[in-house]
């Protein structure tokens, strides 16, 4: 019942094609295909309906997935030699150019993107009402914990593109929603609880919060479990699991206890010790799915001891220094779109005449000339809708080695990209494959068959971000609600769009006025059988995202919003303005545990899955095993100095 959140982004960098079809904005009423605002084909931000990873932005890689080649030997190289070529335009794939062109300042770059928009899962969703713009994210969400998480590369990266941390203290008004009043809920469900219940008063605060308990306006915990639409017992076992102390394991140390819970699920721990019934593990089930993408039958009960799940209190169990700094620093570094900021400062910073301005004040609402992107005699192009099929070195892909090790191969790259259903061919210097790390093996079918295995284990988790333009958010303030969790219904999480004012961008501070709700949809196999691995979870749980339609989210989501916020005289036909679904087919990387990876007795091989191939090196969050901004920016600079020290004297 606490709201959590997991930061993630890629440099995807694997289809092609925008494949979708203009339209008018979706006001009122919703199509179930995708649709693009006025104007939104030359400006993918403007975008509705079904986006993420949209139609057109993976095909072709599932062809290459499935086996399909393609031979860049009969190709002419279509332009003149590229200093560097990098593969994805997300964060990493764009701090990769930045990095790259400081040291190099007359260095050619090409970025190729399977998406129609740059920034990866950095995403941006515009809305335009009674001719006013709100902006929301429509992946990575933001900025986790700058002060304990950056690295003095990230924390510079930030400083040269003007990014003042301490300026969202002011820009972010923590204040807003509780001096109204409102307060966090949890939604029950009439398909599984027998009645449609929204309970107020939550006071479940969430690891790195951006409220502290003082602005919760929380009601005393027995008054709020009491509302919920359970028997007695299971009301009693749940009020235990949040307040009583039990130590399973008297006598045992910490480093006992946690080998204990890394090897079990926290459904396990609940079940199994806390011994609770099947209506308290329906209360909890789907707390896990914003930040794991997985439900808790599938995470460690270590892990949900971390960050803050309840059951843990009575164990001989601490959080080191580093731990508790990344926890107790609020959650409040966020541009109104989220991390997409970062990706607009950056492609601003590298591509000449392509946006105005040069603050993070101005980046907001900053306009941005897409044809600009990729204009003959820019230094750095990025090319979007090319998905990278190929990526070849002379002799083949010898020369593995870090940090200059192995004799490189003489001759440029190939790079092979598929763009409009032709395949091209460029070459380089040097290429950064800053995509999926997974998809390296098929994009380099040469590799060494221990680094290929270890790439292909980065098999991502799979979630869904939704935003909705409402009209008002009336009903949202007659309750007193400002974020909603529900442990059982089809979206795991609705929020009023955080209070973030910068430059002349300012949010909706009167219920009369538009707001983006923001909601997420996490697809889960919680039927799997218990010893099914996470990478098989992830994988089940995506061929069930894939056969989904923008209708299956629609519905869902109306009939969700009336059965919460009836009550406070919503009307899904009447307040929803447009509905933006961002799919993550491909969302959070891969997170190493002892639970599925034997990682406490045989280290994972992350090192070499990122190891240089002669002159390609390997960038992207993924090459960190982790699904934040700052890993991202860290792999970025890390495959910069793998090719610069691989340079001859």
């Amino acid at each position: 019942m606490a709201i959590t959140r997991r930061d993630f982004l890629d440099g995807v960098a694997l289809a092609v094609g925008a494949g979708v079809t203009p339209a008018s904005l979706l006001v009122a009423g919703c199509s179930d295909k995708a649709g693009l605002a006025q104007g939104a084909a030359a400006y993918p931000p403007a975008a509705t309906g079904l986006r993420g990873s949209h139609a057109g932005a993976f095909e072709v890689a599932h062809r290459l997935r499935d086996g399909e080649t393609f031979d860049l030997s009969a190709k002419p190289v279509d332009e003149p030699v590229y200093d560097l070529v990098i593969v994805g335009s997300g964060i990493s794939g764009l701090s990769a150019a930045w990095f790259w062109r400081k040291r190099n300042p007359a260095a050619r770059i090409l970025i190729l993107d399977n998406h129609d928009d740059f920034g990866g899962h950095a995403k941006r969703n515009e809305f335009t009402i009674s001719g006013k713009t709100l902006i929301g994210y429509g992946g990575t969400e933001s900025l986790q914990s700058p002060k304990a998480l950056f690295s003095p590369v990230a924390n510079g990266l930030l400083k040269d593109l003007g990014v003042d941390i301490g300026r969202f203290e002011t820009a972010f008004d923590r204040d807003h929603y509780p001096r109204r009043g409102m307060s966090r809920a949890v939604f029950f469900d009439k398909a599984t609880f027998g009645t449609d219940r929204l309970v107020t008063g939550n006071p479940m605060a969430s690891v790195a919060d951006d409220l502290d308990p003082p602005r919760l306006n929380a009601r005393p915990l027995a008054n709020f479990l009491a509302d919920f639409p359970l028997a007695d017992a299971p009301k009693r076992q749940l009020l235990a699991l949040y307040t009583e102390k039990r130590d399973f394991w008297p006598g045992e140390g910490p480093e006992v206890i946690a080998h204990r819970l890394d090897h079990m699920t926290y459904l396990e721990f609940l079940t199994r010790w806390w011994k609770v019934d099947a209506p308290v593990v329906a209360c909890l089930r789907n707390d896990s799915c914003d930040f794991f993408a997985v439900g808790i039958d599938a995470v460690s009960a270590n892990d949900a001891f971390r960050y803050g799940y309840p059951g843990f209190q009575g164990l001989a169990l601490t959080l080191d220094a580093e731990a508790r700094a990344e926890m107790q620093e609020p959650y409040i570094h966020h541009f109104p779109d989220g991390n997409a900021s970062l990706a607009r400062m950056l492609v601003r910073g590298l591509v000449p005449g392509i946006a105005p301005g040069h603050t993070m004040e101005d980046i907001v609402t900053a306009p941005f000339d897409y044809t600009r992107l990729d204009v003959d005699g820019s230094p750095v192009r990025i090319r979007q809708s090319a998905t990278v099929v190929r990526v070849e070195q002379p002799g083949g892909h010898q020369g593995r080695g870090h940090l200059g090790g192995g004799q490189q191969p003489d001759g440029p790259v190939d790079v092979g990209y598929v763009k409009n259903g032709t395949l091209h061919r460029v070459q380089a210097k040097f290429c950064i494959m800053a995509g999926y790390n997974m998809m390296i093996p098929y994009i380099m079918p040469g590799l060494a068959a221990d680094q290929a295995a270890v790439l292909r284990r980065n098999v991502k988790g799979p979630l869904t971000y939704t935003n909705v333009l409402l009209k008002n958010w009336q009903a949202w303030d007659r309750l007193k609600v400002h974020a909603v969790t529900s442990p059982s219904a089809f979206f795991s999480v609705a929020k009023l769009d955080y209070p973030v004012s910068l430059g002349e961008y300012r949010f909706s501070p009167d219920p009369a006025q538009p707001i983006v709700v923001h909601m997420v949809h996490v697809p889960t196999v919680p039927d799997a059988p218990a010893d099914t691995d996470l990478a098989t979870r992830y994988r089940m749980a995506r061929m069930k995202l894939f056969g989904m339609t923008f209708a299956d989210f629609e519905g869902p989501l109306r009939t969700q919003l009336a059965a919460m916020l009836g009550p406070g005289g919503f009307d899904a036909d009447r307040d929803i303005a447009a509905i933006t679904v961002n799919r993550w087919s491909h969302g959070y990387s891969y997170l190493p545990g002892p639970l599925y990876d034997q990682t406490d007795t045989v280290p994972f091989p992350e090192k070499l899955g990122r190891q240089r191939v002669g002159r390609v090196a390997i960038a992207n969050s993924d090459a960190g095993w982790t699904a934040y901004t700052h890993a991202a920016i860290d792999q970025a600079w890390r495959a910069v100095q793998d090719l610069q020290e691989a340079q001859p004297a």
